[in-house]
């Protein structure tokens, strides 16, 4: 097609949403809230095989708005994007067909996160029943040049990457399905070099896990999600395992580096801030109805 509206399924739909991310994100370095690693790392979760769950506008065949619906289970998720993080646009591209698809999903709640600067997105969620929640959001940021010395591991514990041999199950299965390592292996942002753990060698388990996400297109390296297991809590070893994942992003190319928490987690904050992350950007979430 050249022109009009899409509502493209599947891995048609990943690379279109991967390539509206990525042009935005050149376009403003420090605007909207996504960057293309959050939807491909949302694909584990939901591959879109349903057409009315994203609208894209395309001009001369590119990707320049989209409205993308994703299942969460409990609720939908609902992301409005442009190819210049200029909602605006995207509400006069999109937002009439997104209404359309709100009548039809009145199955489960739905939300929305959304910049607290953001006067013309919070105005037409308002308009359209949805009501701001208690959920915010911190978006971090750091130059790659920045960054710290990763800090070792305490003794009995190691680092190790998803491509290690030898097979195992993907620490993410409990959590995301039996489906995880193949789902993540279909985006083009995923490398398992940098799908990292910490293992506890004396039994094997695994104590933290993180994925790093660089983009080789937009320089920005992502870092999505990041856990410790509760029993493994309080022994430093999330600030080693975030400080050589975002090691690694940097020789992969990443110049700026990226993470996000929930206002109100205090660990989070203190981690990230700590190695030297500082907030860029709040956003809030919106529910409906």
């Amino acid at each position: 097609m050249r022109g009009g509206e899409h509502h493209p399924v599947g891995l048609e739909y990943l690379a279109l949403v991967t390539e509206l991310l990525q042009n935005a994100r050149l376009a403003s370095p420090s605007g909207g809230i996504w960057e293309a690693a959050d939807l491909q790392w949302w694909w584990r979760r939901d591959q879109h095989r349903d057409p009315s769950g994203a609208t894209f506008w395309m001009v001369d065949d590119d990707p320049v708005a989209a409205a993308v619906f994703t299942d969460w289970g409990d609720r939908w998720g609902l992301d409005v994007v442009s190819a210049r993080h200029d909602s605006a646009a995207a509400l006069d591209a999109v937002w009439d067909g997104a209404l359309d698809a709100i009548a039809a999903r009145s199955d489960r709640p739905i939300e929305t996160a959304v910049r607290l600067d953001d006067a013309a997105m919070i105005g037409a969620l308002v308009s359209a029943g949805f009501t701001p929640t208690d959920e915010l959001s911190v978006a971090t940021a750091m130059a790659a040049a920045d960054r710290p010395v990763p800090r070792p591991f305490p003794p009995g514990f190691e680092l190790r990457a998803w491509s290690d041999g030898p097979p195992r199950p993907h620490p993410l299965v409990g959590r995301s399905g039996e489906g995880v390592a193949d789902h993540l292996r279909a985006c083009s942002l995923y490398s398992p070099a940098l799908d990292l753990a910490v293992v506890d060698t004396a039994t094997g388990a695994v104590a933290a896990y993180a994925l790093f996400w660089p983009d080789p297109v937009t320089g920005v390296g992502l870092v999505e999600p990041m856990r410790t297991e509760e029993q493994y809590q309080g022994l430093g070893l999330a600030r080693s395992l975030l400080e050589h994942g975002i090691d690694r992003m940097a020789a992969h190319g990443s110049t700026h580096l990226k993470v996000t928490y929930i206002d109100g987690n205090d660990a989070a904050r203190r981690l990230y801030l700590g190695s030297g992350f500082r907030a860029a950007s709040d956003d809030r979430t919106y529910r409906h109805p």
